[in-house]
């Protein structure tokens, strides 16, 4: 079967005297058989990379969840150990390639850190330990040793009417996994809330008119895509957008010969 080759973003981790630049297998499988694509690493040079070209050979863009948190300073917030660690060269080749990818067109999937990156991106700002605002739930992952029950799906969620998702899993309430402590706060440019929590946090957004799916989602559908009907929705919807794209890219190289 052929698979479109999808970009993935990396970490940059320090570990056996190296940087390393990597992301959790479970992104890369929920890929493979979630979306039924061929991901890609993208390593963390910033502006070193020519982020044109790869999106001229990509069918699509994922976005992956990390530890670490977008640097205050890319939206006006102070920085603190508290609200760390950062990932300054991740910050530097992420933000750009989500605005380069939804002026080109090419599908993109942003997942927790993501949906912030993709935020900070077009101009928004982000709330810093959500848990502690009045009336707010507590989205952080339980205290566990197991990664089953810090990923546990337990949170209800609300998709809102004629959202991009409402295509995905019809409007109304789904119930998702939440492992964060920041969130959306002001949203940025052309972007609209797809889904809510409870409390008003933002859990989704898309980006409005956009030529191609470009979705953000604050929870984890790589961690149950292979026993979650939720989450192997998201991939599946984004794997149908990136082979659309695929296609797409096909008959203009077949027009042009």
């Amino acid at each position: 079967m052929h698979q479109p080759l999808v970009a993935v973003s990396t970490d940059v981790k320090q570990f056996e005297n190296y940087s390393w630049h990597a992301t959790p297998r479970q992104y890369l499988e929920a890929a493979i058989a979630g979306s039924g694509v061929f991901p890609v690493l993208v390593p963390n040079f910033g502006d070193r990379l020519d982020l044109d070209q790869l999106l001229l050979s990509v069918d699509g863009v994922m976005i992956t969840g990390s530890k670490s948190n977008v640097h205050p300073s890319l939206y006006g917030g102070d920085a603190s150990e508290a609200n760390g660690p950062y990932d300054h060269e991740r910050d530097a080749t992420t933000l750009p390639l989500i605005r380069k990818a939804i002026e080109h067109g090419v599908p993109l999937l942003a997942i927790c850190r993501g949906i912030q990156e993709m935020n900070v991106a077009l101009g928004g700002t982000l709330a810093t330990e959500i848990q502690e605002r009045e009336g707010a739930l507590d989205h952080r992952a339980p205290v566990s040793d197991s990664q089953d029950e810090r990923f546990a799906i337990r949170q209800p969620i609300t998709i809102k009417p004629g959202s991009c998702l409402a295509d995905v899993f019809g409007a109304g309430e789904i119930v998702v996994n939440s492992v964060h402590r920041q969130g959306v706060d002001r949203l940025g440019s052309n972007l609209q809330v797809e889904a809510l929590a409870s409390d008003g946090t933002v859990e989704a957004v898309s980006v409005k008119d956009a030529r191609a799916f470009a979705v953000g989602v604050q929870w984890h559908p790589e961690y149950w895509v292979k026993s979650d009907n939720v989450s192997a929705q998201v991939f599946k919807a984004f794997g149908d957008a990136v082979r659309l794209h695929a296609a797409a890219r096909s008959s203009l190289r077949d027009a042009a010969e």
